[in-house]
């Protein structure tokens, strides 16, 4: 990994339940849980939360998954 870390962004959830996840510039997927969030950074490279980049989440934090 680079020493500049992407932007992670996680969308508001949409009306079938999914919030779509950016990483840097590309769509990671649409995470229906905070595990999947956890996996699309994992397949980027980042195996532990403690090097995790930060997470920008709108619509609400990591416990909100519906409208």
């Amino acid at each position: 990994m680079s020493e500049e870390q992407p932007h992670v962004v996680v969308m508001p959830p949409d009306e079938g339940g999914g919030r779509t996840v950016r990483i840097g510039p590309q769509i990671a997927g649409r995470a229906f849980e905070m595990g999947d969030v956890v996996e699309f950074l994992r397949r980027a490279g980042w195996l532990d939360t403690e090097s995790w980049p930060p997470i920008e989440w709108r619509g609400g934090g990591p416990e909100v998954w519906t409208l």
